[in-house]
C-alpha cells in the first residue's frame, strides 16, 4: 500500500470501529468482516472481493502498533492537526506546507507539495526518520548519523555523508485458511513494481514475513530496503491452527463420552479419519490423531480433536426416564466435591 494512501483512507470506518479500538476490538472486527465478505461466501461478487482486500488493508496497518502510530499520525495532519495549505493567490505563504518542512530541513531544503503530484507521504516520512538533534548526531535541526558543518554527517553544509541503506516498505497479503495451511505464492504491487512472494505453510495469522532486498532502493548507494509482508490468515468455521498442528471441537452424545465408542471426524483434506473416544471421557479432553495436521517444512503436526458433551434440548418419555433412572443409581456422587476442597485452600 502506497503511504499517501493514508491520507485519503479512513481504515477505521473501514473496519467499523472507533479511532481508541483496543487491538482486541480490532480483530475480532476484521474476523467478523473477513468472513462476511470472504470469495469463498460470495463467488462472482466483486464488490465484496473488493471490500474484503480493502478490509484486509486496513487490518494490517491498524493491527500493526506502529504502522498504526504512523497513520493515526498522518490522519492527524491531514484532517486535524497542521494544514497545508497555499498562502494567498495560490502561492505557498507564512504557515504554508512549504514553510513548514523547510524549517525541519535547516530552511536550505525546499519540501514542495503540489495538487497535481500530490504528497509523497513516503519520502517525507523517509526524511523525519533520520532527524536529529543538536549535539553529536548533526547540529540544531540537523539530519545524519554524524557530526558535519550544518548538521549533516561529514557532508559540509547542507550535504549527506557516507551511504544510506533504502527504507523497509509494509505490504500485508490475506489468505484463505486451507491455502495458509499449505502454502502459496502471493504477487504483490509495490509501487510500480510487481513483487511475488513465497508463504510457507502453516503461516499464522498476523506473522510478518520479511523479503529481502525488494524495499525501497537506497538513495546514496547503499543496500536496498526490504518488504514486511503481514499475513492475514482467514478464520475458518471448524478448523484453528496451532503452530503444525490442526485443531477442532467434536460434538459427543452422552452416552459416547460415557460408555466409550468410535466416531469419524473430518480432517482438512475433506476426508475421514476414525477417532476412539475412551470410556469415561469427560468434555473438554483432548484427542490426538497423529500426522494429520499441517505438513511444514520442519514437521508434520497433529490432529487435535478437543470432545463437547452435546445434551440434547429434549427427552422423549423413555429417554427422561432412563436418565431419572441413572440419576437415582449415581445418589450420593458429588462432581464438585473436589472444587469446593481446592477452592478452600
Amino acid at each position: 500500500m502506497a503511504g499517501q494512501d493514508w491520507f485519503e483512507k479512513d481504515f477505521y470506518a473501514t473496519l467499523g470501529v472507533p479511532k481508541d479500538a483496543d487491538a482486541a476490538a480490532i480483530k475480532k472486527a476484521y474476523r467478523r468482516l473477513a468472513r462476511q465478505l470472504h470469495p469463498d461466501a460470495n463467488p462472482g461478487d466483486t464488490a465484496s472481493e473488493e471490500r474484503f482486500k480493502d478490509v484486509g488493508e486496513a487490518y494490517a496497518v491498524l493491527s500493526d502498533p506502529e504502522q498504526r502510530q504512523q497513520y493515526d499520525a498522518v490522519r492527524a495532519m491531514a484532517g486535524g492537526g497542521a494544514r497545508f495549505a497555499a498562502g494567498p493567490n495560490g502561492a505557498g505563504g507564512a504557515g504554508g506546507f512549504e514553510d513548514l518542512f523547510s524549517g525541519m530541513f535547516g530552511g536550505g531544503t525546499r519540501v514542495r507539495y503540489s495538487s497535481g503530484g500530490g504528497l509523497n507521504l513516503d519520502d517525507l516520512l523517509g526524511g523525519l526518520g533520520g532527524m536529529g538533534g543538536a549535539g553529536a548526531h548533526g547540529g540544531a535541526g540537523g539530519f545524519g548519523r554524524t557530526a558535519g558543518p550544518g548538521g549533516f554527517g561529514g557532508g559540509g553544509a547542507g550535504g549527506f555523508g557516507g551511504s544510506r541503506n533504502g527504507r523497509d516498505i509494509p505490504a500485508s497479503a490475506t489468505l484463505p485458511f486451507r491455502q495458509a495451511t499449505q502454502g502459496s505464492t502471493v504477487s504483490l504491487t509495490v509501487g510500480d513494481r510487481a513483487v511475488t512472494a513465497r508463504i510457507p505453510a502453516g503461516v499464522a495469522d498476523g506473522a510478518k514475513i520479511r523479503i529481502k532486498g525488494k524495499g525501497e532502493p537506497s538513495p546514496a548507494g547503499g543496500a536496498p530496503g526490504d518488504i514486511i509482508l503481514t499475513v492475514h490468515v482467514t478464520p475458518h468455521p471448524v478448523f484453528t491452527l496451532d503452530g503444525a498442528n490442526l485443531r477442532l471441537t467434536v460434538p459427543v452424545t452422552f452416552s459416547e463420552a460415557t460408555l466409550g465408542a468410535r466416531i469419524d471426524v473430518p480432517t482438512l483434506d475433506g476426508a475421514k479419519v476414525s477417532v476412539r473416544v475412551p470410556a469415561g471421557t469427560p468434555s473438554g479432553r483432548v484427542l490426538r490423531v497423529k500426522g494429520r495436521g499441517v505438513a511444514t517444512a520442519k514437521r508434520t503436526g497433529d490432529l487435535l480433536i478437543t470432545g463437547q458433551v452435546a445434551v440434547p434440548a429434549t427427552l422423549t418419555g423413555e429417554a427422561k426416564a432412563a436418565v431419572d433412572a441413572f440419576r437415582e443409581d449415581t445418589t450420593g456422587t458429588d462432581p464438585r466435591a473436589d472444587l469446593f476442597r481446592q477452592a478452600a485452600t
